[in-house]
């Protein structure tokens, strides 16, 4: 039986030192080391069963050079979020684990969701998005060490910590060179960047953390723009029940870095936005809530000015408080 739509589908579940692929629709499996060699005689044998769409798991990393080459050979490639096709599989009662049902897992799912489409490659983006992430690395660094020295420690290690600092802001700083000037060798991403950047409280590394971490930005309606964010409110209804909203899911790195700009937009640099927070608390909010509802309302504006193009106008994105808001969507 050939896949939805036609098109045959191979799901691949990639590791450190090898990939497990699995056509579903036509009962072939296969595995294939992870060398320059292996990849080719992976693409050598979709190309045997006419394969016209490749899906695997985000796995660290490990995954990239496999999208890459398969990209490279025109084939779509789907990179899926795990904790998806981990739940499908719930769904339909495949409560065992391994790399080969793992690969027939990430098949089937992006044989039933036909709709789930990939994102166009962009080595640009991509370039952008590992230097802003090795720079959050080190800010989480620098937060875990700065934690430790509050507590008392001999001084040869107070000494050690010291100087890791230290390094790690000259690191820091001299990432976020590089993430300008990748902004910058950018025509599309500078033009991004001015559109962000026009709204008061955001700076450059926000910036350019939503251009790395956020493409669809101007490209889908604000409902999706939220969910994918991670700031959409679900119900959490049953029967007579009315349970509060929480909000659920999203990408939690561009959440957390779209958190603190937003909360000194709210609470300090954007009149519009703090305009709104201050009245969301009047009415009783919690103030994780009432930032919740801001970071909502602020992705969903960006999104609307990325799409017409339009830098940020107080009049214009003037916002007012909702009729009903959930009384517990603070962050996950």
């Amino acid at each position: 039986m050939m896949a939805q739509n036609e098109v045959v589908v191979v799901g691949i579940d990639v590791a450190k030192d090898k990939v497990d692929a699995c056509i579903r629709s036509l009962a072939q499996r296969k595995t294939f080391p992870s060398t320059t060699e292996g990849r080719r005689a992976l693409i050598r044998w979709l190309r045997k069963y006419k394969v016209g769409k490749a899906a695997m798991e985000a796995s660290g990393g490990y995954e990239q050079d496999w999208a890459k080459a398969l990209r490279q050979a025109s084939l779509e490639v789907l990179v899926i979020d795990p904790k998806r096709v981990r739940s499908f599989a719930k769904s339909a009662g495949r409560l065992a684990k391994n790399d080969p049902i793992d690969a027939e897992m990430i098949a089937w799912f992006a044989e039933t969701f036909v709709e789930a489409k990939s994102q166009a490659h962009d080595a640009a983006r991509e370039k952008l998005a590992q230097i802003v992430n090795a720079r959050q690395s080190l800010l989480d660094m620098q937060t875990r060490l700065q934690n430790r020295g509050e507590h008392s420690t001999p001084e040869v290690v107070q000494k050690m910590q010291e100087r890791l600092l230290k390094k790690i802001s000259v690191e820091v700083a001299k990432l976020e060179v590089a993430i300008a000037a990748q902004v910058k060798a950018t025509p599309h991403f500078v033009e991004l960047a001015e559109i962000i950047e026009s709204v008061p409280g955001l700076g450059k590394v926000t910036a350019a953390g939503l251009i790395a971490a956020m493409p669809e930005l101007g490209q889908v309606n604000g409902n999706i723009v939220a969910a994918l964010l991670g700031v959409a409110p679900y119900d959490d209804d049953s029967g007579q029940r009315r349970g509060n909203r929480h909000i659920k899911g999203g990408r939690r790195k561009a959440r957390n870095l779209f958190y603190m700009p937003c909360m000194g937009a709210a609470t300090r640099h954007n009149p519009v936005l703090k305009a709104f927070y201050d009245r969301l608390i009047t009415k009783g909010k919690e103030p994780k809530v009432a930032l919740t509802a801001c970071m909502r309302k602020l992705i969903v504006i960006l999104n609307t000015m990325i799409a017409r193009r339009q830098k940020w106008d107080a009049n214009r994105y003037k916002v007012s408080v909702p009729a009903r808001l959930p009384p517990s969507a603070c962050p996950a």
